[in-house]
């Protein structure tokens, strides 16, 4: 018995955390707001803004994408799609790339 116990510990310890279990930060107190370096704006028939928020992870891209406010609810899925082309240059905390919560106002243009 004293092995398997032993044999649980050790494979306890060698479970990953998921990505999605890392602790997500608001800007300030320390954390820095990412930066965009690629923004992707979808095309509409008439200008339209959405506002969105999502969290940019450590490596720049972006995940958790929802609509905060739309004026017309189908442009929401371009909306997201677009908003998950985004890159950025993550913020930072310690020195670290952290993830961060972002809020964007996302305008489409007119074509």
């Amino acid at each position: 018995m004293l092995k398997s116990s032993a044999l649980l510990v050790a494979l306890i310890g060698l479970v990953a955390v998921p990505a999605s279990a890392q602790q997500v930060y608001s800007p300030g107190n320390g954390v820095s707001l990412p930066v965009a370096v690629k923004e992707v704006h979808p095309m509409a028939s008439a200008p339209a803004t959405i506002a969105i928020t999502c969290v940019v992870r450590p490596d720049g891209s972006v995940r958790s994408v929802t609509i905060a406010s739309s004026p017309d609810s189908t442009l929401n899925q371009a909306a997201i799609r677009a908003m998950r082309q985004w890159q950025f240059k993550a913020g930072m905390k310690d020195g670290k790339p952290v993830p961060v919560r972002i809020s964007v106002e996302m305008t489409f243009t007119h074509g």
